[in-house]
């Protein structure tokens, strides 16, 4: 189960966000607090982040190393910042490939969107069901072999056909369509992702039955002003409220918070 981590707010350098804290996605790499499979994320891992200033598709840096031993992100990250960001730790579900064609953040356009969690069997159940209902466009976009992939590419479907009401409400969809498949074919989901455009987070805390795996938002930390932050797991000592299960949590570009239950 991996651990996820989304940043908005006023720019930042990725140096001071994904190694300062005393809990930092690093750490949660190797000595995770709250991961309900697994033991360690050491499966690969990726950062998404977006340019303060230009209009263009956001940035990706991944690796199927663990994130501690890549001796390339130390001294990248003190060179950039960014006001949105997010990043991922990987531990691979048994029998899916660490390649890179696996590593969040996955990318379309302008989106990025990272995914916590997994679907029971999935070559085996939801595989094909999942990419029976897919739009041409995104059926194509395909290039791994993950349930979380083809979880965004549903995501995208979504979008697209409801492309005049709001991105909650394409996330909302998705995560009651992979409701409904997982009740046909009875095995379990738990579905915690995080989207971005750059501009807003919008983010899921849900799972076919309880519990949801673990997520936490702060804003406006001494240490983090002017920003939202959502983690998997808290990154320091503050007032981490832990995300409704079931619910869909959206940041707004002046980090307005609002949240739905589904």
């Amino acid at each position: 189960m991996c651990r996820l981590l989304a940043y908005l707010g006023s720019p930042i350098s990725l140096e001071y966000l994904l190694y300062k804290p005393e809990h930092s996605l690093i750490v949660q790499g190797y000595q995770p607090r709250e991961m309900t499979s697994g033991v360690v994320n050491a499966d690969g891992f990726g950062v998404g982040w977006y340019h303060t200033e230009k209009d263009i598709e956001p940035f990706t840096y991944k690796n199927t190393l663990p994130i501690w031993n890549d001796i390339n992100l130390p001294s990248i990250s003190r060179y950039i910042e960014s006001n949105c960001v997010l990043a991922y730790v990987r531990n691979a579900t048994l029998g899916q490939a660490v390649d890179f064609a696996n590593c969040q953040p996955f990318n379309y356009q302008k989106l990025l969107f990272i995914h916590n969690g997994g679907i029971e069997n999935f070559r085996k159940t939801l595989h094909r069901k999942i990419r029976s209902t897919l739009t041409p466009e995104f059926y194509e976009i395909i290039n791994g072999s993950t349930d979380s992939e083809h979880i965004f590419a549903l995501l995208l479907s979504q979008s697209q056909l409801n492309k005049h009401r709001p991105p909650e409400y394409a996330l909302r969809t998705t995560l009651l369509t992979l409701l409904e498949m997982a009740k046909r074919y009875e095995v379990k989901a738990s579905l915690n992702v995080i989207f971005s455009d750059g501009n807003r987070l919008i983010a899921s805390r849900f799972a076919t039955s309880s519990p949801a795996p673990s997520l936490y938002w702060i804003r406006d930390d001494p240490t983090f002003p002017k920003s939202v932050i959502i983690a998997s797991e808290p990154l320091f000592i503050g007032n981490w409220i832990a995300c409704p299960e079931n619910s869909i949590i959206s940041v707004g570009a002046d980090c307005e918070i609002q949240i739905e239950q589904i």
